[in-house]
């Protein structure tokens, strides 16, 4: 096994189970508590538990089974699952997700933060009733010796609350470095000795005795709240020469029945069932398949030998066999998927890419040679390969839900660390964007979401005053529009002060006193860096940090950040980016030589603009007015005689503009590459693509143009009225 895989695995997998685990119980929060809830949580936390034990993550694993015990009060209705235990559990969540972090950072060995790590274990063991002075020791051991009664092992399910062990070691293992009594100080560790008996049986004649041999067995009666996997694991090293048996207590019948039929996945097999609801350890299952393959045909079923070897109690069994037919019959109706590494779907898209600039060389060369069977053939291909494209960039589009489950919980602890009453309302969160996007978006989003809660919604007491309910919103939302992915951020709080920001502006030199400026413009100008009207800095926000930071991630995204404000009322942040950032639909066309390439969902129509009236960088289109701006003359390209010019229009958002270009060449699917350092501040290109002759054109930046040209036409229009 590739332990670091494994180890990435178990991390992916452990923030997974996090982000659920915190999920439902927001949802608990929100909607009240609910079996299906608590199971999910418990489910979560006994998963990350046995899996770090797999490795052996002894801090996760100790500090996870603690709140197991309280959740698993809680599952039984012994416990309360009050608003203080929510808050409770959701810090210890926090905390296992620092282990975990530990863990990828290959620190595992450090504890994260120990004085945080003894307050939450102080407040768990309060809800079991476990003082310091009771934790599992190894005393046990001692008070074993004066036990004179023995006990044999019957082969039966055990009475009590207790598990039993009963533990024959290989008569080598004391040559082989392990002493026996140290896997009983170890066992110690995760529970109580409540029992032990020392099997003489097997001792020979003391003239035959060899001195290094191990002659004694152990029925051992043992109080814990660890499941049979954990404790099977005292014994791994010794597991595959010694005769180990352990049956559950009474009490942990029912607790596997519940366990298997709350499992939510089909769970397949029968040994695998027994597996995952922790009746069963890997190991055993082995060793009976083992068995039965060895049997003459036909074998017995598994259950029968499982019973019949006193592994599994007969209910549990019943109930995993009952377990499997229900999965049996859902499988079918149920969707599959698979995990893939990112790295591997990039690759995939990279091959794409270059298969598209292929095809595209394809194309040319036949219709140069115009050869009508070999046109027809790259036809075919283009076809083809616009569909694997297609799938190939859908299979990295993810729900941008991804990003926005988290703040439920930040909205939760940030409101009440304001004082501050908030709901937070999501909408459209299985709107798909980019992967690589929703990871590059948590930032921007956190940090507008924290300023929106301390700035933006006044105080109850404010907001009484300002006829407004006490309770604040929030509001996440997101959809398609033109080609783009729109995320608002919007609140019903006090709005941006215009006069403050402006005022602002002017005194740290931003903006001169004599500039006209929209409303747009004024708001655009917190996203400078440092810049902040804010009275008090707090620990949330106020020092002018964040907000820039919040434009340059969105901008490295090829995206665009929008204000709209109105003061008493609220304000909405508008985010709008381009739905993938590897290949895409473009539109060719041509200035004297140059190529350019415009994205296709932006463009809504080309003309003729012979025949239309053009003054002053805008056209008379339909009786509306339509700003535009010449290529040619934006990157200073030669002038050229007879040409026959043509308009594109493209609209980003609300607003559209016209580019007049020489030459439609026509459709064209563009592999994005980047510009690299040098022209990565060039306004009004967002990238380069490679076309089928080996050159290369450059990608417009409709949104930067759209704008450039609106605010041309404003200026113009400012002179017409001066």
């Amino acid at each position: 096994m590739d332990m670091d895989n494994a180890r990435d695995a178990l991390v992916q997998e452990a923030r997974e189970l996090l982000a659920a685990m915190e999920m439902a119980l927001m949802q608990i929060e929100a909607e009240g508590a609910s079996s299906e809830a608590i199971n999910a949580i418990f489910r979560a936390a006994h998963t990350i538990k046995g899996s770090a034990g797999l490795f052996a993550f002894e801090r996760i694993v100790s500090f996870t089974h603690v709140a197991e015990s309280v959740l698993d009060k809680v599952r039984n209705g012994s416990l309360p699952l009050d608003t203080n235990l929510l808050s409770l559990l959701l810090e210890c969540g926090d905390y296992i997700g620092e282990l975990v972090d530990a863990i990828a950072a290959r620190r595992e060995e450090e504890e994260p933060d120990p004085v945080k790590r003894g307050r939450l274990e102080v407040s768990l063991n309060a809800l079991l009733g476990v003082t310091a002075a009771a934790h599992p020791a190894v005393h046990a051991m001692g008070a074993a010796a004066d036990t004179a009664q023995i006990e044999v092992d019957d082969g039966s399910a055990v009475s009590s609350d207790n598990w039993h062990l009963s533990l024959r070691f290989s008569p080598d293992v004391l040559r082989n470095g392990m002493d026996p009594l140290s896997f009983l100080r170890y066992l110690g560790t995760i529970g109580r000795i409540v029992h032990i008996v020392t099997l003489p049986d097997a001792l020979p004649d003391a003239r035959v005795m060899d001195p290094e041999a191990c002659y004694l067995g152990f029925e051992v009666d043992f109080a814990s709240d660890a499941d049979r996997q954990t404790i099977e694991g005292v014994f791994e090293f010794v597991r595959e020469d010694s005769e180990i048996r352990i049956l559950p207590p009474h009490g942990k019948i029912a607790e596997y029945i519940g366990l298997i039929q709350s499992l939510a996945e089909p769970a397949g097999r029968l040994g695998e069932i027994l597996v995952k609801g922790g009746a069963l350890t890997p190991s055993e299952l082995d060793n009976v398949l083992a068995q039965q393959a060895a049997e003459p045909v036909p074998a017995k079923p598994l259950g029968t030998l499982l019973v019949e070897q006193d592994k599994v109690p007969q209910a549990v069994v019943a109930a995993a066999l009952t377990k499997q037919k229900q999965g049996e019959e859902k499988r079918t109706q149920e969707q599959k998927f698979i995990k893939v590494e990112v790295s591997k779907l990039d690759a995939l898209i990279d091959l794409v890419g270059e298969l598209v600039i292929a095809g595209a060389a394809a194309n040319l060369v036949a219709h140069r040679e115009k050869h009508a069977r070999f046109e027809e053939a790259t036809q075919s291909i283009s076809s083809l390969v616009e569909q694997i494209r297609d799938a190939a960039l859908t299979l990295r589009m993810v729900p941008i839900g991804e990003v926005f489950q988290r703040f439920p919980r930040v909205v939760r602890d940030i409101s009440r660390e304001l004082g501050k009453e908030i709901q937070l309302l999501v909408t459209g969160a299985d709107t798909e964007l980019d992967k690589s996007m929703v990871e590059k978006l948590s930032d921007p989003l956190m940090h507008i979401v924290r300023n929106a809660m301390d700035h933006g919604i006044e105080s109850k007491e404010a907001r009484v005053m300002a006829g407004k309910a006490v309770e604040g919103t929030l509001r996440l939302n997101a959809y398609h529009e033109s080609g783009s992915i729109v995320i608002e951020v919007s609140d019903d709080g006090r709005g941006l002060d215009r006069d403050r920001i402006l005022a602002k502006a002017i005194e740290r030199g931003l903006v001169s006193a004599e500039q006209q400026l929209s409303d747009g413009e004024i708001y655009r100008l917190i996203f400078e860096p440092g810049f902040s009207t804010a009275e008090q800095v707090t620990n949330l926000s106020g020092r002018g940090v964040g907000m820039d930071v919040v434009k340059k991630n969105i901008e490295s995204l090829r995206g665009e950040v929008e204000i709209v404000s109105r003061q008493g009322q609220g304000t909405t942040v508008r985010i709008r980016l381009p739905l993938t950032l590897a290949i895409i639909d473009g539109f060719q066309v041509m200035v004297g030589d140059s190529q350019f390439v415009i994205p296709l969902e932006l463009v809504i129509e080309c003309i003729d603009i012979s025949s239309h009236d053009m003054r002053h960088n805008i056209v008379k289109l339909r009786g509306e007015p339509l700003p535009f701006v010449r290529l040619r003359e934006l990157f200073d390209l030669p002038e050229a005689e007879h040409v026959r010019e043509s308009l594109v229009v493209v609209q980003y958002g609300q607003q559209r503009a016209g580019l007049v270009v020489d030459k439609l060449l026509g459709e064209f699917q563009a592999v994005i590459k980047p510009l690299g350092l040098l022209f990565g501040e060039v306004k009004g290109i967002s990238g380069s693509t490679i076309l089928g002759d080996g050159r290369v054109a450059l990608i417009l930046d409709v949104p930067h143009l759209v704008q450039r040209t609106m605010r041309a036409k404003v200026a113009q229009l400012a002179r017409s009225l001066s």
